[in-house]
C-alpha cells in the first residue's frame, strides 16, 4: 500500500484560512490520485504472480527489517558513548574522592600531633593565654575544615552511588537493545531465506525466454504507466528550488548516486530488443544510496522488476529513480537534500546480485544518465 505523507509548504504570513484549506484540499486531491492510480495498477489482470506477491512480502519486510536494525545500530552506538562518558565520569569522581581522602588523612594527623586536645583540655592547660587563644583558633580551623571534607566526601560518595546506579541503567538497556537487535536478526534471516526459495522458483519459471521477455514488456509497461500517473498527480504542486542551480542546469555535474561498477549502461540490448533506460550500478549490499539533487519524493514503495523503488520529482519534469534497494528511508511526499542518503543499495526485485538501478527521466522519456553525471573513471562511478 502506498503510504502518502506529503509535506505542505509553510504558507505566508499575508496568506489567510482559505488559501490554507486550498492548499490542503489540493494536497488531499492528489493522495487521491496517486492512491487511485496504485490500486489501478495492482488490480490489473495478470500484473502480478503469486511469486512475484510472495517476492514482494519477502522483500518488504526485508526492507522494513534493516531500517529498524539501522535505527537500533544508531542507539545502540548512542547507548555505547553514553555508557563510556559515565565510566569516564565515574573515574574521575573516583579520582577525586581518592585525593578528598588523602587530604582528610592530613588534616587528621595534623590533629593527633597537636595532642589530640578537647578545648576543655586546652582551656584548663596552665598555659599563656595568648597561646590557649592561638590553639583555640587552630583547633577551630582544623575541625572546620575536618567537617567541611567529611561532608564533601559524603556528597562525593552519593554522586559517585548514582553514577553506578546508571551505569548499571543504561548496561542493562544496552543488553535489551543488543537482544533486540539479535531477534531482529533472526527475523531477517528468516525473510532472506523465504526470499531465496522465491527466487529459485521464478528462476525455474522464466527458463522459457519467452515467458521472461513478457514479463519485462510488463514490467516496463508498468513503470512507464507509474510514472506518467505521477506526473499528472504532481503537475499542481511544483518541487520547490531552494538551491540556486536547478536540475536542468546540472548536466554533466550530478553526483552518481551510489559508488560502483557500472555492469549495464544506457541503451544496452536486453532480451527480445528491449534496451536499458537506465544504468545498473555493482555496489555492496548495505551501501548507502544517495539522492543526487534536491526534490521530492513520489513513490516509495515494491514494483515488480524494480524491488523497492525510489522516485524524486525534481521539478521542471525531472525525475530521477532508484530501484533494487534493500531498504528506504523515505516516503511519498517527504523532501530530500542533495547528497542525503534515501536507500541501501539491494538486489531487491528478483535480483541475485546486489546494485542499484539508477534511471533519470525528462517529461517521462529516459535520458541517459552517464551524460547527466560526473565523468566515470573507466566503468567506476561515484
Amino acid at each position: 500500500m502506498l503510504i502518502l505523507c506529503l509535506c505542505t509548504p509553510a504558507l505566508g504570513a499575508g496568506q489567510g484560512a482559505p488559501a490554507a484549506e486550498a492548499q490542503r484540499a489540493k494536497l488531499e486531491a492528489l493522495r487521491t490520485r496517486i492512491e487511485g492510480l496504485r490500486a489501478r495498477m495492482n488490480t490489473r489482470s495478470g500484473e502480478k504472480s503469486a511469486l512475484a506477491r510472495q517476492l514482494q512480502e519477502s522483500e518488504q519486510t526485508i526492507g522494513r527489517l534493516v531500517g529498524t536494525l539501522r535505527l537500533l545500530d544508531g542507539r545502540l552506538s548512542d547507548q555505547q558513548r553514553r555508557l563510556e562518558a559515565l565510566r569516564a565520569q565515574r573515574a574521575a569522581q573516583t579520582e577525586v574522592l581518592a585525593q578528598q581522602r588523602a587530604v582528610l588523612a592530613r588534616q587528621v594527623r595534623a590533629a593527633y600531633a597537636m595532642g589530640r586536645q578537647e578545648k576543655v583540655k586546652i582551656l584548663l592547660n596552665q598555659q599563656d593565654p595568648a597561646t590557649v587563644g592561638r590553639m583555640l583558633v587552630y583547633y577551630d580551623y582544623l575541625s572546620r575544615a575536618r567537617a567541611q571534607k567529611i561532608e564533601s566526601l559524603r556528597e562525593q560518595l552519593q554522586r559517585l552511588m548514582a553514577t553506578e546506579q546508571e551505569i548499571q541503567a543504561e548496561e542493562l538497556e544496552l543488553v535489551r537493545l543488543r537482544d533486540e537487535q539479535a531477534s531482529q536478526l533472526l527475523a531477517m534471516k528468516n525473510s532472506q531465506d523465504q526470499r531465496r526459495e522465491v527466487i529459485a522458483k521464478i528462476t525455474v519459471e522464466l527458463q522459457d525466454q519467452g515467458r521472461e521477455l513478457a514479463r519485462l514488456q510488463s514490467d516496463e509497461r508498468e513503470l512507464n504507466t507509474l510514472i506518467k500517473g505521477l506526473e499528472q498527480a504532481l503537475a499542481d504542486i511544483p518541487v520547490e528550488h531552494p538551491q540556486q542551480i536547478q536540475f536542468a542546469g546540472l548536466r554533466g555535474r550530478l553526483p552518481w548516486p551510489a559508488s560502483g561498477r557500472i555492469v549495464s549502461r544506457f541503451g544496452m540490448p536486453r532480451l527480445g530488443g528491449l534496451v536499458w533506460d537506465g544504468v545498473m550500478i555493482s555496489a555492496p549490499e548495505g551501501r548507502e544510496v544517495r539522492a543526487v539533487h534536491h526534490g521530492r519524493v513520489a513513490f516509495a514503495d515494491w514494483l515488480r522488476g524494480f524491488g523497492l523503488l525510489m522516485i524524486v520529482d525534481h521539478g521542471d519534469g525531472y525525475m530521477t529513480l532508484y530501484g533494487h534497494n534493500q531498504s528506504l528511508f523515505k516516503e511519498v511526499g517527504d523532501w530530500v537534500a542533495a547528497d542525503e542518503a534515501i536507500a541501501l543499495v539491494g538486489s531487491s526485485g528478483g535480483r541475485e546480485r546486489a546494485g542499484v538501478y539508477f534511471g533519470i527521466r525528462f517529461k517521462g522519456r529516459p535520458v541517459n544518465p552517464t551524460k547527466w553525471c560526473r565523468r566515470m573513471a573507466g566503468s567506476k562511478a561515484g
